[in-house]
């Protein structure tokens, strides 16, 4: 063994152990287009019978690959075909049942989660689109380990914005409807969406996938935190650089575990993302990694410079070190799951407008925010709005996962649980945006989404 190779070694037991380094996600992918049918029973049976055959031996074979390589693999999930188009040959309006069946199918082979009870909206609306997103409120407080997505905006078509103020009633009532409001969680509202991302809540298994794929979603901000801590006090070049090095490295690891992972499971490898992941465990924070280059609190002025440096650094690094990257691929700043964004906003150093600022940057937008329980839809709707505008004018993925916490005021802290952390409850615009939201129609895509 070289000294070389002793070294990495080291070096990876070390950001295993001190830095919380795991495998966030293996997520398998499964196409579900060709199980569509006019009988609805005889179309989820097929479905039912799809994932869990597929899937069989997910879990078991992730478990190996930890076991082996001694990395933790924190979540073993799926991602399906958008439901919206693998019922729309049934024409029912209630879609929950096929909630529930993924409910099901997910639970037979011991998987966290399954995504895919999904609609993509971007420029208008079919039946079927209709009935999913009626569906939401039920069909996620009816099940335990489903999550759904809708997107309702792209670069190229603009803003579905009748389907926008539809989804900000959507989420409240989503709230009202489960315990805790913990079914909004398990919902996102996205511009730009793509096919191919391994995280919850928004993960769906695109048309333009093959039948079916493994990914992998890697997570590192302790890793990410020390190579900043190490270049203290010099400058950005630097910490640029030292970002680079650890998120190649990451990445690497994460690489390894898809490629295994399809291999045994004798499907495709889909993509390594390499988003920065946190949880609300101390060391495993985006928020730390920033306060690292010299804020006080994350939320300061130079929060969104210092984030934009963060997310091209660990791009930079993960494209070299893998050709199949993909997903949302940048930083998370999810406010309950980062303890480093809870604490940001409990203390008031940061905000729903200076987190919807940073959304610019990173991977998602206004991601696992409590606002309070008196919310509007109106008000919900307009954030969705906001957050579609800049994905839609920058061409990048833009998301509102957002909890308007039933019973909750500002300043009050709920607690989600688990790897959903807890969030303390954020101010909103006293203001309405009602009259804006009851216009409807379609904001035009930017002059810039034709690129032909």
């Amino acid at each position: 063994m070289t000294m070389n190779t002793a070294q990495n070694i080291l070096e990876t037991i070390h950001m295993i152990a001190e830095d919380r380094l795991d495998i966030r996600t293996v997520t398998m992918g499964i196409s579900l287009l060709d199980c569509a049918d006019s009988d609805s029973e005889r179309a989820r049976q097929r479905c039912y019978d799809r994932i869990t055959s597929r899937a069989a031996r997910l879990v078991e074979v992730a478990s190996e690959i930890e076991a082996e390589l001694g990395i933790p693999i924190i979540n073993k999930r799926i991602s399906v075909t958008p439901i919206a188009l693998v019922a729309a040959a049934c024409g029912e309006t209630d879609l929950t049942s096929w909630a529930q069946m993924l409910d099901s199918a997910g639970k037979a082979v011991g998987v966290d989660f399954i995504g895919g009870f999904s609609a993509l909206v971007d420029k208008g609306m079919t039946p079927a689109d209709r009935a999913l997103i009626n569906s939401i409120p039920q069909a996620l407080a009816g099940t335990d380990i489903v999550c759904s997505s809708v997107n309702i905006g792209s670069s190229r078509a603009g803003i579905n914005m009748e389907a926008v103020a539809r989804m900000g009633e959507i989420i409240v009532e989503t709230a009202q409807t489960s315990k805790g409001g913990l079914g909004a969680a398990k919902l996102v509202v996205f511009a730009n969406s793509v096919g191919d991302n391994p995280f919850m809540a928004g993960a769906f298994h695109g048309v333009e996938m093959p039948d079916c794929v493994v990914s992998v979603g890697v997570s590192g901000p302790g890793v990410i935190k020390r190579a900043i801590d190490d270049v203290a006090g010099r400058p950005f070049d630097d910490v640029a650089e030292a970002v680079k090095k650890a998120a190649f490295k990451v990445t690497r690891m994460g690489e390894l575990v898809g490629r295994l992972a399809a291999q045994r499971l004798d499907v495709e490898f889909g993509i390594v993302d390499l988003s920065l992941a946190p949880t609300a465990e101390v060391g495993d924070s985006v928020a730390r990694a920033l306060e690292a280059m010299g804020l006080e609190r994350v939320g300061a002025h130079g929060t969104t410079a210092a984030l934009a440096l963060l997310n091209d650094a660990v791009k930079k690094g993960g494209l070299m070190a893998c050709s199949r990257v993909g997903g949302l691929s940048g930083s998370f700043i999810p406010v309950s799951e980062d303890e480093g964004m809870i604490e940001a906003a409990a203390l008031g150093a940061i905000s729903l407008e200076k987190l919807e600022a940073m959304t610019a940057i990173c991977s998602v937008g206004l991601d696992m925010v409590a606002v309070p329980g008196d919310t509007p839809a109106s008000s919900i709707a307009g954030m969705i709005a906001d957050e579609a505008a800049i994905g839609v004018m920058n061409h990048k993925t833009t998301a509102v996962r957002i909890i308007p916490a039933p019973g909750t005021h500002e300043g009050d802290m709920v607690e989600f649980g688990g790897l959903l952390g807890k969030a303390p409850v954020m101010a909103v615009s006293p203001y309405s945006s009602e009259a804006f939201m009851r216009r409807g129609g379609i904001i035009p895509s930017p002059v810039h989404g034709f690129r032909n």
